[in-house]
């Protein structure tokens, strides 16, 4: 797998994966279901494509069928340049999980901008917090806390994981 930068005309590819992903978490986000016009919500996507400050990834692979590359995985970044970076969404393909590409897409990802991240994950999400553990001691070793904090504005939802590097 290759770790690459999205690119302005890839945006759509990010849009398409980005629905994938939520729709793979809507059983976790109590009141998930698409707008009116079948997509999920995707407004956190437009701080994205040309924005300071954030930035998106693609992992790509070959397909088994056709030979050329194919967007395995998504990560979106934010707070590059500032104070602390924050993975804002994560996904891979459930046909490439268990591959190790997820933990190479995340640790890429998180060596391009050195200094202090944040990660969070949903509480009734057991598979992303033994992944992101095991990420955080492998990107910063026994240098990262997690804490759980109320999800804003949603006091019926167990509240969410936050690791933190210094």
């Amino acid at each position: 797998m290759e770790v690459r930068p999205v690119r302005d005309d890839q945006w759509s590819i990010v849009e398409w994966m980005w629905q994938a992903y939520r729709n793979d978490m809507a059983h976790m986000l109590t009141g998930s279901l698409p707008w009116s016009d079948g997509r999920y919500k995707h407004e956190p996507l437009d701080a994205h494509p040309g924005s300071d400050g954030h930035a998106g990834f693609l992992g790509w692979h070959p397909h088994p069928q056709q030979g050329v590359d194919a967007p395995v995985g998504l990560a979106l970044v934010d707070g590059i340049g500032g104070e602390r970076r924050s993975i804002t969404a994560f996904w891979v393909v459930p046909g490439a999980r268990r591959s190790g590409w997820g933990r190479q897409l995340a640790l890429d990802v998180i060596g391009r901008y050195p200094g202090p991240w944040t990660i969070a994950f949903q509480h009734d999400n057991a598979g992303a917090g033994r992944f992101w553990r095991g990420v955080a001691q492998d990107a910063f070793g026994d240098g990262w806390t997690e804490e759980e904090r109320p999800v804003p504005d949603r006091p019926e939802l167990p509240p969410d994981h936050w690791i933190e590097s210094p």
